[in-house]
Order: C-alpha cells, then structure tokens, then sequence
C-alpha cells in the first residue's frame, strides 16, 4: 500500500472515531478483524509498528447476538505524516464504542 492511500484510509478512520490519539500512540476500535489488518498494512506504509492487538469486550448487537471489540495499538514515529495534527483537528479523545463518550 502506497504511504498516501495509507494516510487517507487513516484520516477516515479518525473522522468516523474508530482512531484516536493517545499519548504517542495510536488507538484502533473495530468489530472486524479484518479491519484490524487493513490498520497494519497502513501503520506499516507510513514507517510504524503495530504493538498489540486485543480483545477488549463484548458488544451486544440486537437482542441475541454479541460481538467482540478489538482494539490495536500502534506506533508511528515519523516526521513525514502529520496524522497527530489532523487528529487534533477532526478527532476525538474517545473512539464510538467508548462509554464515556
């Protein structure tokens, strides 16, 4: 995956709260695994490493069906991609499936 397709999926994912920005690192929501490795090819393209990718909860959906939440953690310590500023810009502290929030 090309660095500047990279960061457009990544400035999606920011605008739709599923990608937040917490100290140094970079925090993914997603019920679908496969979402979760679309997020390390591009954490890859711009120069980082994904950390860790885990289980977080279960989540109901509907009156008889639950889904796990994954949550990966990933590191991107570049200068050439200004995700950070664009987090500050469009972002939020707490991703949608966050209670808090």
């Amino acid at each position: 995956m090309l660095p500047p397709v990279a960061q457009q999926k990544m400035q999606a994912w920011i605008r739709r709260r599923q990608l937040i920005c917490s100290g140094n690192f970079f925090v993914f929501e997603t019920l679908d695994y496969s979402a979760i490795e679309r997020f390390e090819e591009c954490v890859k393209a711009l120069g980082g490493t994904l950390i860790c990718v885990d289980p977080k909860k279960r989540i109901w959906m509907g009156n008889h069906r639950q889904v796990l939440l994954y949550q990966a953690k990933a590191s991107l310590h570049t200068p050439k991609h200004d995700l950070k500023q664009y987090w500050f810009k469009y972002g939020s502290h707490y991703t949608r499936f966050d209670e808090r929030a």
